[in-house]
């Protein structure tokens, strides 16, 4: 499944966004499970965030925002791809 049109200027709006599609996709409460992320780098230069959702039962849900293509790829509990979200505007990751 693909959406597309999200814009965002800054990160924390960014960041909020995945949140609430982890817990949506997945039927979960907001504010009820922790995640976690990590800045992805190519050659020393951020390409990209890495967020790890920590639900119950050790359930992990993953999505990774990736610059180059300005998409942001949703992932389950089993590993499949649940979502693709293209975004028509992302904020830098410079000042990350």
């Amino acid at each position: 499944m693909v959406h597309q049109g999200s814009s965002f200027r800054n990160l924390k709006d960014l960041k909020n966004y995945v949140y609430q599609m982890l817990c949506e996709l997945n039927d979960f409460e907001l504010g009820a499970f922790p995640v976690v992320e990590s800045i992805l780098t190519r050659s020393g230069t951020p390409c990209g965030i890495y967020f790890c959702m920590h639900g119950p039962r050790s359930v992990r849900l993953n999505a990774i925002w990736e610059t180059e293509r300005n998409t942001i790829l949703f992932y389950g509990s089993t590993g499949e791809r649940e979502l693709k979200s293209v975004l028509v505007g992302a904020p830098s990751l410079e000042n990350a």
